[in-house]
């Protein structure tokens, strides 16, 4: 089977897209990925060096959710058909709704990982702005989940979310994110403190929460989502809070070596964001056996059930209260480090998500065969 891939690379979901890609390859399947937003710097597509059966385009197409992607969709859009002609794959799988509806004689599988309207109505408590350019983004995801063979969200909540801001697809599914936990150590010495990632003026991640009140642990935020190559002269971007009663240190991007150093060795992991479609960050912790304490938001509900420890919805001083508790007893603290490790092998590894997208590959392809 070949599948071509287009994926966003100014996102969060570009550790998830790596997941994907390096997964299909593995079981055999051809893959043609694209990438839009900007061009991307080799560290971040150094992972791709090793993975044969793999062909990557990058482009600097505008992603949807920019103001001037307007200006862009007909062109990107030709360029995808132009690329299906001159590759043939079996399947398109896109990562942005307005290309659900491409021109083309190919399934097209739209995966909803996030959109600009669910967010602000998260993230601010209200619509945005209508303008014309918001009526433009509204009408062209309406068209491209109506066109799309298949549209995937990450979660039961994304996909609620996403048939009641827009509309229902054809067909939908939930396929849960997933890592593989081969690149985590759980078994490390825990060290007592909290580790969280997100950059502080994230109103989404919203990790400023750890800085509002004393916490009984020392606490580490990584300030960036995208993990950096290791640079050949030593650069430190951090930064540390300290009073007699809390300790926080802020840090800059990291590499994927320095960041799984942190997991494995963080107690607990303060999953604080307000919108969080995908929870890749919580995930890793998750497999690096760190207690995880959540926002109360009803995707961490989903993603964790009861093997996280939750604090009131975007409540500070709550989140204090509830790590002064894990602080407190550390038998509680491995009781739930363990539950999350098991629900993460359990429910989110990269062989569930990809067994998940080959059947509904097969699927949309068997049926196109056959109407054919």
């Amino acid at each position: 089977m070949h599948v071509l891939v287009t994926a966003d690379i100014m996102s969060g979901s570009w550790s998830y897209t790596r997941e994907l890609v390096t997964g299909l390859v593995t079981r055999g399947v051809r893959v043609t990925l694209v990438t839009f937003g900007e061009i991307p710097l080799p560290d971040q597509t150094a992972w791709m060096d090793l993975l044969h059966g793999l062909e990557y385009r990058p482009t600097a197409f505008r992603l949807e959710w920019m103001d001037d992607a307007p200006n862009d969709l007909a062109e990107s859009s030709e360029f995808l058909c132009n690329l299906v002609r001159e590759v043939n794959p079996d399947l398109l799988h896109v990562h942005q709704f307005c290309h659900g509806d491409l021109a083309v004689d190919i399934p097209r599988v739209v995966m909803a990982n996030g959109d600009l309207i669910s967010w602000t109505e998260a993230v601010e408590g209200c619509m945005p702005r209508p303008t014309n350019w918001l009526k433009w983004y509204y009408e062209t995801i309406v068209r491209g989940i109506a066109a799309a063979d298949a549209v995937v969200a990450p979660s039961a909540c994304m996909l609620n979310s996403l048939i009641s801001t827009y509309r229902r697809p054809r067909r939908a599914a939930i396929i849960y994110p997933g890592r593989n936990p081969i690149f985590f150590n759980p078994y490390v010495s825990k060290e007592d403190s909290v580790l969280s990632v997100g950059r502080l003026l994230d109103a989404g991640k919203q990790v400023f929460l750890l800085t509002q009140h004393p916490q009984p642990l020392p606490v580490c935020i990584v300030g960036a989502e995208h993990t950096v190559t290791q640079p050949r002269i030593p650069i430190r971007a951090d930064v540390k809070l300290a009073t007699d009663q809390s300790s926080v240190a802020i840090r800059g991007a990291q590499t994927d070596a320095q960041l799984r150093a942190l997991y494995s060795r963080a107690a607990v992991y303060a999953a604080t964001p307000r919108y969080e479609p995908l929870g890749i960050a919580p995930l890793e912790a998750a497999f690096s056996r760190c207690a995880i304490v959540a926002n109360d938001i009803p995707t961490f509900r989903e993603f964790w059930g009861d093997s996280a420890l939750y604090f009131r919805t975007n409540d500070a001083r709550h989140l204090a209260e509830t790590l002064r508790k894990l602080s407190a007893d550390r038998a509680m603290r491995h009781a739930y480090a363990d539950r999350a490790y098991a629900r993460a092998r359990d429910r989110f590894t990269t062989k569930r998500m990809i067994d998940d997208y080959l059947d509904l590959y097969r699927s949309l392809v068997s049926a196109d065969t056959l109407a054919a």
